[in-house]
């Protein structure tokens, strides 16, 4: 059997064909669990409001992540949305869409409650929360959010990428992982997360992706869990699991994904999306 081209990208790591032995490993891992891919999305956002419909190249923005998760081929996608307007915009472009109660507090909680209304007899183990405004997110990247659970010591699977400039590093909208690799090493344990530059020294500083693979108890344990005073202080929900003794295990990739905060965020979106228009 020829090998791979090693410029094509694994589906289950998001690295190059560089060592064939560590990929089956990958396909090994990802064939024990089955996934399901929720995007929470409301229309309250409180610098860009609306975001999830912006139009770019033609599509709302949610349709654009949705197509992407599809891409994944992982298993079922919906969105769990706070209002119908998201609903019929999903539903228009053939996806599956939930009503949650718009109150919901976070992310989480809305997939909590959409998992219930899907899947009530438990089907799915893993449930990955994808945000809604990542409308260039590469489907490999969901892949590589899988990787931490092949080791049943991890409750909760996120993405880290390495920080590449000063700007990043100082940057309080940046979220750092405190976390190391080993030689070889693709999966670490997050000991803490933080707006600030962590940890100090020199030494490589890793960017958090807001990219979460739960498995099954564990989403239902921290929606339960009363926000935390760590995740108070620096405004980060993880931060919850972390001082509840739950295990987070992050996987590297290569460079953090393009998300929408801002309108020059949005204007750059529709520059670079544009050709699928």
């Amino acid at each position: 059997m020829p090998k791979p081209d090693p410029l094509v990208i694994c589906r289950n790591c998001a690295y190059p064909y560089s060592d064939l032995g560590r990929h089956d490993k990958h396909q090994r891992d990802s064939d024990n669990v089955t996934p399901i891919i929720l995007i929470p999305a409301r229309m309250g956002s409180t610098r860009l409001p609306d975001k999830v419909l912006a139009d770019i190249a033609g599509l709302p923005m949610i349709v654009h992540v949705l197509e992407r998760a599809r891409a994944a081929g992982l298993g079922p996608v919906a969105v769990a949305c706070g209002e119908a307007v998201i609903a019929r915009a999903v539903e228009a472009a053939g996806g599956v869409a939930v009503l949650t109660d718009p109150g919901h507090p976070s992310g989480s909680d809305r997939i909590f409650d959409a998992l219930n209304l899907l899947d009530p007899g438990g089907v799915h183990d893993v449930i990955i929360n994808l945000q809604g405004d990542l409308p260039s997110i590469s489907p490999e990247y969901l892949h590589a959010v899988l990787r931490p659970l092949a080791d049943p010591a991890y409750d909760i699977a996120t993405l880290v990428a390495p920080v590449t400039s000063e700007e990043e590093a100082k940057a309080h909208s940046v979220v750092k992982c405190a976390c190391a690799f080993g030689e070889g090493q693709e999966v670490a344990p997050a000991l803490y997360f933080s707006r600030n530059r962590v940890p100090s020294g020199a030494g490589a500083l890793w960017h958090h992706i807001g990219i979460y693979a739960y498995r099954r108890a564990a989403l239902a344990r921290f929606v339960a869990l009363a926000p935390s005073p760590l995740e108070l202080r620096e405004k980060l929900e993880q931060l919850r699991a972390l001082e509840a003794g739950m295990r987070i295990g992050v996987a590297r990739v290569p460079a953090a994904p393009f998300g929408v905060d801002t309108q020059a965020d949005l204007e750059l979106a529709r520059r670079n999306l544009g050709h699928y228009s």
